[in-house]
């Protein structure tokens, strides 16, 4: 496991010189609490990021005025459970064998200790509430509290849009938004956040929007109409060199567009990042009128990009840049730089060593990321680590400022951001970019974890469900709240 740094060195505040000299006890400074906002499926149509013109965002927009915000931030996996598993325990895909949505990442990573856990050994108070890790496979040794929602609100005829494509849908809802789950966890963490604490706190608080389906209250809907939505910008024969296994399902697209619904998902899901938005503005404007304003880092995430009709794909499961490129903006205490745009390449398992280190927590020797305190100091500071992203042990990409490299065991693709940022031209077979290409490759693990994982589905019913709860309140992690998936370590 690679291993990028030292662990820190901490020198107590009371001095023995100065104690010795009769000097004044210094005043120890107070621990550093931490708010971090995961945002589920969100691209990079965000503001600041600049995917999409007609994108609105304010309140993310203005989180990245007051802090550092990563333009070329990465997923480690392109889907919810091994992105989350990794960004929560600091291990890659490559390292843990937890490459899949079905995958039981405790089972991957028996003895991991997730970042909450981290914190609560170092006298934390860890709350989180919402979609944190993916689907049921929380645990209830993770956190101090947990804050669940009976699930979203959802229009009374489904699919609204007549296609047959799972949980494919969109639609406005007729609601408050105090009547929506995303909401109800918003308002749960400003309730925390408004708070004096005995403790230093590590607050998750994730949204589940824009994640499909995309329902929504009304008037978020009514910003965008769909005969003004702009599509996203595609090449005819963008797929002629592309090798056979990197091509996901290609029938969203045709369906999408051959019933004519083109605009009318995309200005749904233009709908769904605002609501998403307000509930982020919603967590903010509790934490800045509260007593913890001066004292906390915010971490604002999202587990993967996503495709809405580029290369013909809708959804993640791919390893080009919409399904790997993701939103990252660090602000509040300990970072220095504001209103900066970071163009280094990172990945989301620096995020588990940057709010430790923020946090002045000692950094955990297995950790696979760097802590980005460098960057959030000066954002134009030397950085010279790729990203990489995995699909499956012979499935993976990796990404400098300027390269993407992905290897397929059917074949490989080549793409030179400088001059090719919609990734339309593949290199990979030109002799002039072979040694590139085989820069490039050399980065990827070269022993990637090829470990047998429990399947999520085959676990007994008593190990999935994350027993609902009522909304409004929160409860202790016990066993009256949710079980451990697998046995392990506390």
């Amino acid at each position: 496991m690679s291993q990028s740094f030292s662990r820190r060195e901490f020198i107590g505040a009371a001095g023995v010189g100065a104690a010795a000299a009769g000097c004044s006890r210094p005043v120890e400074p107070e621990p550093t609490n931490v708010l971090m906002i995961s945002v589920d499926d969100l691209n990079d149509w965000v503001g600041v990021f600049g995917g999409h013109a007609q994108t609105l965002t304010p309140h993310m927009d203005a989180l990245a005025s007051r802090g550092v915000a990563f333009r070329r931030a990465y997923c480690q996996a392109p889907m919810c459970n091994p992105s989350r598993a990794s960004l929560m325990t600091g291990i890659r895909p490559s390292t843990s064998g937890c490459y899949q949505n079905n995958d039981v990442w405790r089972d991957a990573m028996p003895d991991a200790v997730t970042m909450p856990q981290h914190f609560m050994q170092q006298g934390y108070e860890a709350l989180g509430g919402g979609k944190i890790y993916h689907s049921n496979q929380n645990e209830a040794r993770s956190w101090n509290y947990y804050f669940t929602t009976k699930g979203y609100l959802a229009p009374d005829e489904f699919p609204v849009n007549g296609l047959d494509r799972g949980h494919f849908d969109c639609s406005p809802i007729v609601a408050e938004d105090e009547d929506t789950s995303d909401t109800m966890i918003a308002e749960w963490a400003g309730d925390y956040l408004a708070k004096e604490h005995e403790k230093p706190f590590f607050l998750a608080a994730g949204l589940y929007r824009p994640h499909l389906p995309w329902y929504a209250p009304e008037k978020y809907f009514e910003k965008f109409p769909e005969a003004e939505t702009i599509l996203p910008e595609i090449l005819e024969g963008d797929l002629d060199d592309i090798p056979p296994g990197a091509l996901r399902s290609l029938r969203d697209h045709a369906e999408v567009t051959g019933s004519g619904q083109w605009k009318r998902a995309v200005a749904a899901y233009l709908a769904c990042i605002h609501y998403a938005d307000q509930n982020v503005g919603r967590i903010l404007k509790a934490l800045d009128e509260g007593p913890n304003a001066d004292n906390t880092t915010i971490c604002l995430w999202t587990d993967h990009g996503w495709h809405l009709g580029e290369k013909q794909h809708w959804r993640k499961f791919t390893l080009w840049e919409e399904s790997c490129r993701v939103p990252l903006i660090f602000a509040g205490k300990g970072v220095s730089a504001q209103g900066a745009v970071c163009e280094r390449t990172v990945e989301l398992l620096d995020v588990y060593p940057t709010l430790a280190d923020l946090a002045g927590l000692p950094l955990r020797p297995e950790l696979d990321g760097v802590s980005l305190r460098p960057l959030l100091q000066r954002p134009q500071s030397r950085h010279d680590r790729p990203a990489m992203t995995h699909l499956g042990p012979d499935q993976a990409t990796v990404r400098t400022e300027r390269w993407r490299y992905i290897t397929y065991p059917d074949g490989e693709q080549l793409y030179d951001h400088d001059h090719d940022p919609m990734e339309w031209r593949n290199l990979a077979d030109a002799p002039e970019f072979a040694e590139v290409k085989r820069e490039l490759a050399a980065m990827l693990p070269q022993n990637p974890s090829r470990k047998e994982v429990q399947g999520y589905n085959e676990l007994p019913d008593e190990m999935k469900q994350l027993e609902p709860l009522d909304p409004g309140r929160h409860h202790k992690s016990d066993p009256d709240n949710h079980v451990d998936l697998l046995p392990g370590p506390r």
